[in-house]
This record gives structure tokens, sequence and C-alpha cells, in this order.
């Protein structure tokens, strides 16, 4: 793969540090060359990498575990936490085909925590399961940092699509009240993040997750109750702003699972409570393009990553 020109790194640069800025601007179409094709379903489904360095359970169900990449070296390494989308559901893949990104990391220095987590069609997976995974998910790495020559002052979450709403979530997880079952009982946080096709505004998306995903409010949010009556409250990325945190959207210009519309709502949905986004468009890319080390749109989307580790 051809590296990119110095334009684009400053271009991506550019949009990177206008991030930084509450108050950022529009977003940024990345002056890259289209894919000939972009990528489709079945491309991504016939992504995979490397083996792991290790994969390390953090709960009993066959879903609940996570894969350690490391690069060659001593260390310690940043690291990036990979969270893969597919709907919610088993149907489409999800931590086999990040292999793909997280061996592309390795090859620049960085770790990558590839966590699987039950979804929506597995026993315990929606609310509130998939949710605690995740925090389960971000406890057992914590206590690796001792085993594993990580640099957890360094950390950085890239989710895909449904992965994009939980990396988005975890972002604002320590704004969940005490009285939630999602509530973290850990204290790392995750204050950068890039999300590819993130799903993540439960309350404004809900037709489009319908649409795009088959998947519905309850499946993800729960069922309102007395004691719950806004179920948006604990399981909404854009609810639990302002966190601090620092999001960079990057969406593909041909993406119809996720438009770059829903991107840059969320972004200015980000900036209004006070943190900082940017949306990122990459072009003639589709949902696919985003995700994959092997599509033309991989130098935009590793130097997004690089800059969120800096």
């Amino acid at each position: 793969m051809p590296r990119p020109t110095a334009s684009v790194f400053a271009l991506a640069l550019t949009a990177w540090f206008a991030a930084v800025a509450p108050a950022a601007a529009a977003d940024t179409a990345a002056s890259v060359p289209a894919p000939a094709v972009p990528m489709k379903l079945a491309d991504y489904m016939a992504l995979n990498g490397p083996a792991p360095a290790a994969t390390i359970r953090y709960g009993s169900a066959p879903s609940q575990y996570a894969e350690l990449f490391l690069p060659p070296g001593k260390g310690p390494f940043p690291v990036a936490v990979l969270v893969h989308g597919g709907c919610w559901t088993k149907e489409f893949g999800g931590i086999v085909q990040l292999r793909n990104m997280a061996g592309a990391l390795a090859a620049r220095g960085i770790a990558s925590w590839n966590v699987e987590y039950r979804r929506v069609d597995e026993a315990g997976g929606g609310y509130p399961g998939t949710y605690q995974d995740m925090n389960a998910a971000l406890d057992t790495l914590a206590a690796q940092a001792g085993r594993y020559p990580l640099d957890l002052g360094r950390l950085v979450a890239v989710g895909h699509s449904a992965g994009g709403q939980l990396v988005q979530w975890m972002a604002g997880r320590s704004r969940i009240p005490a009285a939630s079952p999602l509530h973290p009982s850990g204290t790392l946080q995750l204050k950068r993040v890039v999300s590819l096709g993130g799903l993540a505004d439960l309350r404004h998306e809900a037709a489009l997750i319908q649409s795009s995903c088959d998947r519905t409010t309850i499946e993800l949010a729960g069922s309102p109750s007395a004691a719950r009556p806004d179920v948006f409250s604990d399981t909404n990325a854009a609810e639990l702003m302002p966190n601090g945190s620092r999001t960079t959207l990057i969406t593909g210009a041909l993406d119809k699972v996720s438009p770059p519309r829903v991107a840059r709502d969320y972004a200015q949905r980000a900036r209004d409570a006070g943190d900082a986004a940017e949306v990122l468009v990459l072009p003639g890319a589709s949902h696919y393009d985003e995700v994959a080390a092997s599509s033309a749109s991989w130098p935009l989307v590793l130097q997004a990553i690089e800059a969120s580790l800096e």
C-alpha cells in the first residue's frame, strides 16, 4: 500500500487539531483518491489478521473475552481498544475481522485489545449485558498493564458501526449514576475515541438503526420502567456528555449503514455540550472501507488513531 503524501498527513492533522477546540467548525473531506471499487460486506467478512499474543477471558460466557496483540520490542506500547461492529448480532462476524486492523497497528508499534462481547442474540446480551461486558473488558485490560508492556496513559478506543456506539458510550460511562447496572466499577478512563461509521445516538437515530440493522431500542437500551423511565439515560452516548472526550468520527462518503449525516449530527451535539469532536469523510468509501487496513482509506484512519495517542 502506498504511503500517504505529506499533504494528506497535514490535512488529517489539521482535522484532528480542529477537534481539540470545542467549537470546531465543519467536517473535513479527505483529499485522497477514492477506491476504484468500494468494499462490500463480503469483502469485510473475508478480513482476517495475525493470531493474538494472548486471549484473556473477562467472564464465563463464550463471548466474554478479548485478544491482546503486541508489537515487536520491549514497550511499553500505547494501546488501542478495538470494538467490532456487526449490528449487535452474531451474523456479521466482528472480532476476527478486526484482527486485520490489530495486525496493522502492531506494525506501527501500537498494542491492541480486541474485544468480543455478548450481542443481542446471545444469552445475556443487549441491555444490560453488552454494556457490562464493555466495563468488564476495560477492567481486565487495566489488570493486564502489570503483566504486559502496556502504556495505558496512551489509550484510544476504536469502534466500528455498532462498536462505534459502544466506544462512544465508554467515553461517558463515568457519568452513569451509581444506581444503574451499567455504572462502572473500575477507574480506567477512555477519553480519546475514533468512531468508524458509528451508530452512537440511540435516541435520535432509532429509525436508522432499525432500518440499517433491524435492531430496536428495547434490545439496545431496555424497556422503560417506573424506576428507569428514560432508557437512554445510561445507554446513549449522546446523553453522557460533556465527558472531556476528544472524538474523531470517520465515515465513508458512500456509507449507507451510517451515512455522513449521522457523524455530523453527533459531532455537533458533542460540541454543543462542550466536548471536542471532528468528522472526517472518506471519498468513495463504504461502511467497510472504514475498518479495513487493506483499503485505500486506511492511511487516514491510521493517522487519526496515531494522533489520538500523542
